[in-house]
């Protein structure tokens, strides 16, 4: 039998069916031999807030993973995309990116993707829109950051819910108003308040090594004072912490955290299909949930 037929076996001995939360400790040990840092409460988080395919061989065990998450009737995003090493080159990601195609519809979807990806999803109809940096490191004391008069950093609040949706789905471009909730009930969070009134936030969750920022929401200016002061205020509070924070490149602050000790260790191509997401001048999204859920 030729190697061409012998994969077309194997492809059609494996199954494809919905991930269960039951999945979780599976899909982590593949993500694992991806040197991914996801701990099992990473993916329970992912896998609770979306919805998504598994690929298994004919002996049930997990060789492929695929997330999507609805923000929405018009927007989504996907990702968690994997298979298992010894099972590339028999179609597992194309078959997992078509069912998650399909759970989605004509949605604009987004997708941040390595080199290795990047091909599979542009025959899929995705184009480049962006790059996302990902800066990590051990925290230390960052210098104090000025915010402009009349503005200040305060505790979150019982009643600030609808704002910080509000904010997050402008500043992304994608209805937050499912996801921020889900992601509250896991993260510390920071207003950027002037007058008052809440003009932006960060918030902080335990993640792989240590700890994420994201997402950091805050008006724009030349200097991002007020994206700095978001993002300064928990490495000061975990300093002596791993930390890792992903950042639209756009927003130019590679260099200041670097300077923190923030390495900038990688970047991934933010892609779209189906269209591309609205944008909101006034304010903007300086760090993102993560390169999953976007």
């Amino acid at each position: 039998m030729s190697a061409g037929n012998e994969a077309q076996v194997a492809s059609r001995e494996i199954i494809y069916r919905s991930f269960s939360l039951s999945d979780a400790a599976a899909a982590r040990a593949l993500s694992n031999a991806l040197r991914w840092p996801h701990r099992l409460e990473d993916w329970q988080f992912v896998a609770q807030a979306g919805t998504g395919f598994v690929a298994e061989d004919p002996n049930g065990a997990l060789i492929g993973t695929g997330l999507c998450w609805k923000h929405g009737p018009e927007r989504a995003s996907l990702g968690m995309v994997i298979v298992a090493a010894h099972r590339q080159g028999y179609g597992i990601g194309r078959k997992l990116m078509e069912l998650l195609l399909d759970e989605l519809g004509e949605r604009t979807i987004i997708l941040h993707a390595t080199q290795e990806g990047r091909p599979l999803y542009e025959k899929l109809g995705f184009g480049a829109i962006g790059t996302i940096d990902q800066h990590q490191g051990i925290a230390c004391q960052p210098p104090v950051v000025s915010l402009p008069s009349g503005e200040r950093l305060r505790p979150l609040g019982s009643n600030d819910t609808a704002s910080l949706i509000d904010l997050a789905s402008r500043a992304s471009g994608l209805d937050r108003e499912a996801l921020l909730p889900m992601l509250l009930d896991i993260s510390e969070g920071i207003a950027l308040a002037r007058d008052g009134e809440m003009i932006g936030f960060s918030l902080i969750r335990r993640f792989g090594h240590g700890f994420s920022i994201g997402p950091v929401v805050a008006p724009d200016s030349e200097d991002a004072c007020r994206a700095k002061a978001l993002i300064s205020y928990w490495l000061a509070l975990q300093a002596g912490a791993f930390v890792r924070i992903d950042i639209p490149r756009e927003c130019q602050l590679s260099e200041w955290l670097e300077a923190l000790g923030l390495a900038r260790v990688g970047a991934v191509v933010k892609m779209a299909r189906n269209g591309t997401l609205p944008t909101d001048a006034s304010v903007r999204q300086f760090g993102i949930v993560n390169q999953a859920v976007c």
